[in-house]
């Protein structure tokens, strides 16, 4: 049999499986061994073709889905960090690294902006903030800010109103996405305007070392919330070749996934800067620790490691690919 007349017999089917998968164990069960045997002739004749890749990459989820239905409860949430959050976030890699590359943009823009005009970062952060923040330089302490408040206080508030604007940016994507991309510019500026107020006074490398003990993990957050917004508009703006109505629940099912396991991301980014980033003057080498061990985990968590379990479990292709 042609390949062509392969896939126009099976295609409806494939489709069906990947659009609408099954929750039912003896279904799935079915469907598994119906594309272990599609597998077999694929390979038996098509070895090289994209069909073969596309019908191992369904066994390959089919197989994962069984695999979790028969876990404890207290393993789905392995699972969950291990496969499915990496696997969505791969999915979705283009449009993560197009709104990282936004927020860069705007980054440049508000630092540059900054470093015309000394009274943007005024009316980003108010009077009283920047009069406390040349004090603490003038004193010797550039980063006093963090030292102030309750450390429990300020993680439960920080926590809160991070998680409360990234969500934000998600359900706000539903137009178009324009008002996550919106969100997203206004923290670029935002960060650009602080770096570049202390670069101006000498501590910009300082900047890093201690704004970012919290701030990779919170930063890398609010991007990747931005690019969740941006998945939930694209699905509805752009449905490909399946209704309108089918892409805008997929996007809106791995946008909710992205949210839900950016959450601890948030609370931890919140604990690091209501206790641990204060320490920046007493424990130096914790603080510069922990910025390089969350640099090194976003990298791997959101770029590595996604790359490599798409590889080796064949990331489904897209419908129009078969």
């Amino acid at each position: 049999m042609r390949e062509a007349l392969f896939i126009k017999k099976n295609k409806d089917r494939w489709l069906k499986n990947q659009q609408h998968p099954s929750d039912d164990p003896d279904e799935m069960a079915a469907e598994f061994t119906q594309l272990v045997d599609d597998l077999a002739y694929a390979k038996t004749f098509y070895p090289a073709g994209k069909v073969t890749h596309f019908i191992n990459s369904q066994a390959a989820g089919i197989y994962l889905s069984i695999y979790k239905n028969r876990k404890e409860e207290s393993n789905r949430l392995v699972t969950f960090w291990k496969y499915d959050l990496p696997l969505t976030i791969r999915k979705h890699h283009r449009v993560v690294l197009f709104s990282f590359i936004f927020f860069l943009v705007f980054f440049a823009i508000g630092f540059f902006v900054s470093q015309k005009d000394d009274g943007v970062a005024r009316s980003i952060f108010g009077d009283d903030y920047v009069d406390l923040t040349q004090e603490n330089i003038a004193k010797g302490n550039p980063f006093g800010i963090y030292e102030h408040g309750n450390g429990f206080l300020s993680w439960m508030s920080l926590m809160i109103h991070n998680i409360r604007v990234s969500m934000l940016m998600f359900v706000s994507g539903i137009f178009c996405g324009i008002p996550s991309l919106y969100m997203c510019a206004q923290n670029a500026v935002m960060l650009g305007s602080f770096d570049q107020f202390f670069t101006a006074k000498g501590f910009g490398i300082d900047f890093w070392l201690v704004v970012f003990v919290h701030g990779t993990l919170e930063i890398t957050a609010l991007i990747v919330a931005a690019a969740a917004g941006i998945v939930l508009g694209k699905s509805f703006l752009f449905p490909g070749t399946i209704r309108r109505i089918d892409s805008f629940k997929q996007g809106a099912k791995d946008g909710v996934k992205i949210m839900i396991g950016l959450m601890p991301v948030f609370a931890l980014a919140a604990f690091f800067e209501g206790f641990i980033t204060r320490l920046y003057n007493n424990i130096s080498w914790l603080t510069t620790g922990i910025f390089g061990l969350s640099v090194l985990f976003v990298i791997w968590y959101f770029i590595i490691w996604p790359i490599r379990l798409s590889k080796k479990l064949s990331v489904p292709l897209n419908e129009e690919d078969v």
